[in-house]
């Protein structure tokens, strides 16, 4: 085996474990690989060959990612963030989580529940304080209209 078949089974072995770990955007695989010193032509590769072996895909890694946040409590516009961030295309997350309005706003209102409990807003600053929280989570102002009142 020559240096750079060396460097190659380095190379793969450590995507490997990532994606043993969790999954991974092909973003973030090569950006985790970069970081650690890897050779940006092997990565490419390595990645590219990982993804056609099935090891790696962003589909999957999409599909997680928004089950996870939508777990959290999180909104549209703070998931497709999160995965725009980390490489995903918007057509691959949309997939993910095209839910319609009134689901977004029972997310919201759990979300709420959740947070702040079942007690009405009884004044203006509470009303500002639950939006930020709704807003910071990800959900639109539509939304965040919708489950406060207006």
């Amino acid at each position: 085996m020559d240096g750079v078949d060396e460097r190659r089974a380095v190379v793969r072995d450590a995507a490997v474990r990532l994606l043993a770990r969790r999954e991974h955007s092909r973003f973030e695989l090569a950006r985790k690989l970069g970081s650690r010193g890897h050779p940006d032509d092997l990565i490419e590769e390595i990645v590219r060959n990982l993804t056609r072996a099935g090891l790696q895909s962003d589909e999957r890694f999409a599909q997680v990612f928004v089950r996870s946040a939508l777990g959290r409590g999180q909104g549209p516009l703070k998931i497709r963030a999160g995965l725009a961030e980390r490489g995903v295309d918007s057509a691959i997350a949309s997939v993910y989580f095209n839910l319609d309005a009134d689901e977004w706003s029972e997310r919201a209102a759990s979300a709420l529940r959740k947070r702040f409990g079942s007690t009405p807003v009884e004044n203006r600053a509470e009303w500002a304080r639950r939006a930020r929280f709704l807003a910071g989570r990800g959900f639109s102002s539509d939304v965040v209209a919708k489950v406060l009142g207006s």
